[in-house]
Protein backbone atom coordinates (compact mmCIF):
# COMPACT_ATOMS: atom_id res chain seq x y z
CA UNK A 1 0.00 0.00 0.00
CA UNK A 2 1.11 3.56 -0.72
CA UNK A 3 0.98 6.58 1.57
CA UNK A 4 0.60 9.92 -0.18
CA UNK A 5 1.60 13.10 1.67
CA UNK A 6 0.67 16.45 0.13
CA UNK A 7 2.04 19.36 2.16
CA UNK A 8 0.15 22.52 1.27
CA UNK A 9 0.48 26.09 2.48
CA UNK A 10 -2.22 25.66 5.14
CA UNK A 11 -2.74 21.93 5.71
CA UNK A 12 -1.33 18.48 4.98
CA UNK A 13 -3.40 15.97 3.03
CA UNK A 14 -2.73 12.27 3.64
CA UNK A 15 -4.06 9.47 1.46
CA UNK A 16 -3.71 5.71 1.53
CA UNK A 17 -3.84 3.89 -1.81
CA UNK A 18 -4.08 0.20 -2.53
CA UNK A 19 -2.74 0.08 -6.09
CA UNK A 20 -4.86 2.80 -7.76
CA UNK A 21 -7.76 2.62 -5.29
CA UNK A 22 -8.12 5.34 -2.65
CA UNK A 23 -8.69 3.63 0.72
CA UNK A 24 -8.44 6.54 3.16
CA UNK A 25 -8.00 10.32 3.13
CA UNK A 26 -7.50 12.83 5.92
CA UNK A 27 -6.33 16.39 6.49
CA UNK A 28 -4.05 17.44 9.38
CA UNK A 29 -2.07 20.46 10.51
CA UNK A 30 1.62 20.69 9.71
CA UNK A 31 2.73 19.91 13.26
CA UNK A 32 0.59 16.74 13.30
CA UNK A 33 2.15 15.14 10.22
CA UNK A 34 4.48 12.63 11.92
CA UNK A 35 1.89 11.45 14.46
CA UNK A 36 -0.70 11.13 11.69
CA UNK A 37 1.64 8.97 9.60
CA UNK A 38 2.42 6.73 12.58
CA UNK A 39 -1.31 6.31 13.25
CA UNK A 40 -2.05 5.47 9.62
CA UNK A 41 0.70 2.86 9.60
CA UNK A 42 -0.93 1.19 12.61
CA UNK A 43 -4.32 1.34 10.89
CA UNK A 44 -2.90 0.06 7.58
CA UNK A 45 0.10 -2.21 8.37
CA UNK A 46 0.51 -2.98 4.65
CA UNK A 47 1.81 0.55 3.99
CA UNK A 48 5.42 0.11 2.89
CA UNK A 49 6.25 3.14 0.79
CA UNK A 50 5.25 6.73 0.37
CA UNK A 51 5.73 9.96 -1.52
CA UNK A 52 5.79 13.51 -0.18
CA UNK A 53 5.08 16.64 -2.16
CA UNK A 54 5.55 20.01 -0.51
CA UNK A 55 4.53 23.44 -1.76
CA UNK A 56 4.41 24.63 1.84
CA UNK A 57 7.15 24.41 4.43
CA UNK A 58 8.03 21.19 6.21
CA UNK A 59 10.48 21.06 9.10
CA UNK A 60 13.65 19.09 8.40
CA UNK A 61 13.15 17.10 11.64
CA UNK A 62 9.72 16.01 10.42
CA UNK A 63 11.18 14.84 7.13
CA UNK A 64 13.85 12.83 8.97
CA UNK A 65 11.20 11.21 11.18
CA UNK A 66 9.02 10.37 8.18
CA UNK A 67 11.91 8.66 6.43
CA UNK A 68 12.34 6.48 9.52
CA UNK A 69 8.72 5.36 9.24
CA UNK A 70 8.65 4.30 5.58
CA UNK A 71 10.49 4.23 2.28
CA UNK A 72 9.83 7.81 1.20
CA UNK A 73 10.17 9.41 -2.23
CA UNK A 74 10.56 13.20 -2.02
CA UNK A 75 9.09 14.75 -5.16
CA UNK A 76 11.37 17.24 -6.90
CA UNK A 77 12.60 18.06 -10.39
CA UNK A 78 15.06 15.14 -10.33
CA UNK A 79 12.41 12.44 -9.87
CA UNK A 80 11.58 10.31 -12.91
CA UNK A 81 8.25 11.44 -14.37
CA UNK A 82 5.67 9.69 -16.58
CA UNK A 83 5.86 12.46 -19.19
CA UNK A 84 8.47 14.45 -21.16
CA UNK A 85 9.08 17.76 -19.46
CA UNK A 86 9.54 20.47 -22.12
CA UNK A 87 9.34 23.33 -19.61
CA UNK A 88 12.28 25.66 -20.22
CA UNK A 89 12.98 25.97 -16.49
CA UNK A 90 12.13 22.46 -15.22
CA UNK A 91 13.69 23.03 -11.80
CA UNK A 92 11.20 25.83 -11.12
CA UNK A 93 8.11 23.81 -12.04
CA UNK A 94 6.00 23.38 -8.90
CA UNK A 95 5.57 19.87 -7.51
CA UNK A 96 1.82 20.39 -7.39
CA UNK A 97 1.79 21.07 -11.13
CA UNK A 98 3.99 18.01 -11.74
CA UNK A 99 1.52 15.85 -9.82
CA UNK A 100 -1.51 17.19 -11.70
CA UNK A 101 0.10 16.61 -15.09
CA UNK A 102 1.04 13.07 -14.02
CA UNK A 103 -2.57 12.39 -13.06
CA UNK A 104 -3.75 13.58 -16.47
CA UNK A 105 -1.29 11.23 -18.18
CA UNK A 106 -2.75 8.27 -16.31
CA UNK A 107 -6.38 9.29 -16.73
CA UNK A 108 -6.22 10.61 -20.30
CA UNK A 109 -3.20 9.07 -22.07
CA UNK A 110 -2.25 10.38 -25.53
CA UNK A 111 -4.69 13.28 -25.34
CA UNK A 112 -4.34 17.06 -25.40
CA UNK A 113 -5.16 18.01 -21.83
CA UNK A 114 -5.47 21.36 -20.10
CA UNK A 115 -5.42 21.07 -16.30
CA UNK A 116 -6.74 24.05 -14.36
CA UNK A 117 -6.02 24.09 -10.63
CA UNK A 118 -8.10 26.75 -8.87
CA UNK A 119 -6.66 27.47 -5.45
CA UNK A 120 -4.47 30.19 -3.95
CA UNK A 121 -3.20 30.59 -7.48
CA UNK A 122 -4.94 29.48 -10.65
CA UNK A 123 -2.50 27.36 -12.63
CA UNK A 124 -2.96 26.21 -16.20
CA UNK A 125 -0.90 23.24 -17.42
CA UNK A 126 -0.95 21.74 -20.90
CA UNK A 127 0.27 18.33 -22.08
CA UNK A 128 -0.10 17.20 -25.69
CA UNK A 129 -0.84 13.92 -27.47
CA UNK A 130 2.90 13.17 -27.63
CA UNK A 131 3.05 13.03 -23.82
CA UNK A 132 4.99 16.31 -23.81
CA UNK A 133 4.40 18.85 -21.05
CA UNK A 134 4.64 22.25 -22.76
CA UNK A 135 3.85 24.72 -19.97
CA UNK A 136 0.92 26.91 -19.04
CA UNK A 137 0.14 29.97 -16.93
CA UNK A 138 -0.21 31.20 -13.36
CA UNK A 139 -2.64 33.86 -12.13
CA UNK A 140 -4.10 34.91 -8.76
CA UNK A 141 -6.87 32.74 -7.33
CA UNK A 142 -10.21 33.92 -5.95
CA UNK A 143 -9.10 34.42 -2.33
CA UNK A 144 -5.84 36.01 -3.44
CA UNK A 145 -7.80 38.59 -5.45
CA UNK A 146 -10.12 39.37 -2.55
CA UNK A 147 -7.13 39.77 -0.21
CA UNK A 148 -5.18 41.95 -2.62
CA UNK A 149 -8.07 44.43 -2.88
CA UNK A 150 -8.13 44.65 0.92
CA UNK A 151 -4.34 44.73 1.42
CA UNK A 152 -3.44 47.16 -1.34
CA UNK A 153 -6.21 49.71 -0.86
CA UNK A 154 -7.15 51.88 2.08
CA UNK A 155 -10.92 51.43 2.18
CA UNK A 156 -11.96 48.17 0.51
CA UNK A 157 -13.14 45.42 2.90
CA UNK A 158 -11.98 41.80 2.96
CA UNK A 159 -14.91 39.64 1.84
CA UNK A 160 -15.64 35.93 1.69
CA UNK A 161 -16.16 34.35 -1.72
CA UNK A 162 -19.74 34.84 -2.92
CA UNK A 163 -21.42 34.41 -6.29
CA UNK A 164 -22.58 37.85 -7.49
CA UNK A 165 -26.30 38.19 -8.13
CA UNK A 166 -25.81 40.77 -10.87
CA UNK A 167 -23.04 41.80 -13.22
CA UNK A 168 -23.64 45.37 -12.06
CA UNK A 169 -22.54 45.88 -8.46
CA UNK A 170 -24.69 48.42 -6.64
CA UNK A 171 -22.63 48.59 -3.47
CA UNK A 172 -18.94 48.29 -2.66
CA UNK A 173 -19.37 44.68 -1.56
CA UNK A 174 -21.42 43.61 -4.58
CA UNK A 175 -19.00 45.45 -6.88
CA UNK A 176 -16.08 43.50 -5.41
CA UNK A 177 -17.91 40.19 -5.78
CA UNK A 178 -18.81 41.03 -9.37
CA UNK A 179 -15.28 42.11 -10.24
CA UNK A 180 -13.47 39.22 -8.60
CA UNK A 181 -15.76 36.29 -9.39
CA UNK A 182 -16.82 37.36 -12.87
CA UNK A 183 -13.23 38.28 -13.64
CA UNK A 184 -12.07 34.76 -12.77
CA UNK A 185 -14.95 33.12 -14.67
CA UNK A 186 -14.29 35.19 -17.80
CA UNK A 187 -10.58 34.43 -17.51
CA UNK A 188 -11.21 30.69 -17.30
CA UNK A 189 -13.66 30.68 -20.21
CA UNK A 190 -11.31 32.84 -22.27
CA UNK A 191 -8.26 30.65 -21.65
CA UNK A 192 -10.18 27.46 -22.44
CA UNK A 193 -11.53 28.96 -25.67
CA UNK A 194 -8.03 30.07 -26.71
CA UNK A 195 -6.70 26.53 -26.22
CA UNK A 196 -9.66 25.02 -28.09
CA UNK A 197 -8.96 27.22 -31.10
CA UNK A 198 -5.51 25.64 -31.29
CA UNK A 199 -6.40 22.12 -30.10
CA UNK A 200 -9.87 21.04 -31.23
CA UNK A 201 -9.67 17.71 -29.39
CA UNK A 202 -8.97 19.25 -25.99
CA UNK A 203 -9.82 17.65 -22.64
CA UNK A 204 -10.18 20.22 -19.86
CA UNK A 205 -9.86 19.32 -16.18
CA UNK A 206 -10.78 21.66 -13.33
CA UNK A 207 -9.53 20.81 -9.87
CA UNK A 208 -8.44 22.57 -6.68
CA UNK A 209 -10.14 24.09 -3.66
CA UNK A 210 -12.41 26.42 -5.64
CA UNK A 211 -13.27 23.89 -8.38
CA UNK A 212 -16.78 23.10 -7.12
CA UNK A 213 -17.66 26.77 -6.72
CA UNK A 214 -16.45 27.65 -10.21
CA UNK A 215 -17.50 24.58 -12.20
CA UNK A 216 -21.22 25.32 -11.86
CA UNK A 217 -20.77 28.70 -13.54
CA UNK A 218 -18.44 27.91 -16.42
CA UNK A 219 -19.64 27.65 -20.00
CA UNK A 220 -16.99 25.13 -20.98
CA UNK A 221 -17.51 21.40 -20.48
CA UNK A 222 -15.10 20.59 -17.67
CA UNK A 223 -14.38 17.45 -15.71
CA UNK A 224 -13.87 18.33 -12.04
CA UNK A 225 -11.93 15.98 -9.76
CA UNK A 226 -11.20 16.74 -6.11
CA UNK A 227 -8.52 14.05 -5.59
CA UNK A 228 -6.70 14.57 -8.87
CA UNK A 229 -3.43 15.77 -7.32
CA UNK A 230 -3.34 12.84 -4.89
CA UNK A 231 -3.89 10.42 -7.76
CA UNK A 232 -1.01 12.04 -9.61
CA UNK A 233 1.33 11.61 -6.65
CA UNK A 234 0.31 7.97 -6.32
CA UNK A 235 1.00 7.42 -10.02
CA UNK A 236 4.47 9.02 -9.73
CA UNK A 237 5.23 6.72 -6.81
CA UNK A 238 4.08 3.68 -8.79
CA UNK A 239 6.04 4.84 -11.84
CA UNK A 240 9.25 5.06 -9.77
CA UNK A 241 8.62 1.74 -8.00
CA UNK A 242 7.99 -0.36 -11.11
CA UNK A 243 11.58 -0.26 -12.36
Amino acid sequence: MNLIIDVGNSFVKLAVYKASSLEHRKVVNHDEIVDAVVALKKQYPAINRGIISSVGSIESDHLVDLKKELELLVLNSEVKLPFKNKYKTPKTLGVDRIALVSASVKKFPDENVLIIDAGTCITYDFINTKNEYIGGAISPGLNTRYKSLNNLTANLPLLEIEMPKNIIGQSTSSSIHSGVVNGVLKELDGVVEAYKLKYLDLTVILTGGDANFLSKQLKSSIFAHSNFLLEGLNYILQFNSDE
